[in-house]
Formats: C-alpha cells, structure tokens, sequence
C-alpha cells in the first residue's frame, strides 16, 4: 500500500503550517456561510401533520418538545426488506443531546417507514433519539427531501411552524463525526472521489457501507 512521503519533523512542519493557512481560510468561509445562512428567509409550514409516535399520534409542534426550535433528519424508507445503511450510520453519529436542548434546540428522526418497523431499526441500532413515523403524510414531500433523506431546521412561535433550512447529499455528510475523522487521516475516506494520490487504498462510494452490527 502506497504512503505518505517520510520527511524531517522540520519539513513536516513546515508543510503543516501551510495547510493550517488554507484551513483558517475554510473555516472563515464556513463561518461566512453560517452568517449567510442565518439571514434566510423562512416559510410556513402548511397544516399540521398527523405523526406516529411510540406514544401515539402527535402534530409536527409536539416534535419541538416546548423548545422554540427543532431539526429533523428524514431518514429514507426503502421499502420493509431494507434499511438505509447511509441514514443509520448518519443516525449512528448523533450523539447527547442536552446540548441542543441547551440552546432551544430539538432533534428527532422522521420516516416515511411505518413505525413499528422504524421502531425495530431504532431497538435493533440501539438509538435513543427520538423517532416518528410520518407515513400517509405528505411531510417528506413538503420539507423538500420527496423520497430522499435530508437534514431540516424549524421554528416555532408555539402556533405555527416554519422552515428556516434544508440541505442533503454532501450538506449531510459533512456534519458526520466520522467523515470528519475520516477527512484527517492521510487516507481519507478511502472513495475513489477523493483526490487522493496513486496508489492510495479507495473503493466505490456507498459499497463499504454497512449497518455497524454487520461490520
């Protein structure tokens, strides 16, 4: 397997020192993103939205959980035969989440799956976000995620919901904590998308992929 060219700790650091250059510069124009993303305009939701939930039904504004802000992942349904190893380990990366909470901020999991068959992939993966079935509704085709999977973000002002945000493909799995680790490494995610040099380990997008407990 090829490798990194070895070089003194000095010339390392000198190299090190010119990518740190480059990263500030991503991060102030991520930071200018943000900003930009800050000043969107919202939309009102239509309607309410009749739910499942593993307590029973509930509207898209009991998902705020009395916050005044709340972000959902639509997780895909592939039908009852498959569950979407992208949207799992997507869900696998979410950690606690009192820190949002902290800031007003919910999260849950929605899915066109029916519940009970999303309740079994949430028993199965060991989840403790919160997860609701959005089944009959027209939700995932409102947020703009149609048969996808996307991240959303809304607001509430305790009547009525709006949609400040949606992102998916790439927008989604930037936010991944281990796509971000994996970004470290000097292989990379090892996907032959990546601009990598010759000879480094890399297969397809998507065939690595799988459930963590079939690893």
């Amino acid at each position: 397997m090829a490798q990194p060219e070895i070089v003194s700790r000095e010339q390392w650091q000198t190299a090190r020192d010119a990518l740190l250059v480059k990263e500030k510069e991503a991060t102030h124009a991520l930071d200018a993103l943000a900003a930009q993303r800050r000043r969107l305009p919202m939309v009102r939701m239509p309607g309410s939205y009749a739910l499942a939930g593993p307590e029973g039904p509930v509207d898209l504004r009991d998902l705020f959980e009395g916050r005044s802000q709340l972000v959902v992942y639509q997780f895909m349904d592939n039908g009852p035969d498959d569950i979407c190893s992208g949207c799992a380990s997507f869900t696998d990366n979410v950690g606690r989440l009192e820190h949002l909470h902290a800031r007003g901020v919910s999260y849950a999991v929605v899915s066109n799956m029916p519940l009970p068959q999303l309740l079994d992939v949430r028993h199965r993966m060991e989840w403790t976000v919160p997860v609701y079935s959005s089944r009959g509704t027209t939700f995932s085709t409102d947020i703009g995620a149609g048969g996808g999977f996307a991240l959303a973000a809304f607001v509430s002002d305790g009547v009525d919901v709006f949609q400040t945000y949606l992102t998916s493909g790439r927008g989604v799995d930037r936010l991944r904590f281990d796509f971000n680790l994996l970004d470290l490494t000097a292989y990379g995610r090892q996907e032959n998308w990546e601009d990598s040099p010759l000879g480094w380990p890399q297969t397809e997008p998507y065939s690595w992929w799988r459930l963590h407990d079939e690893y």
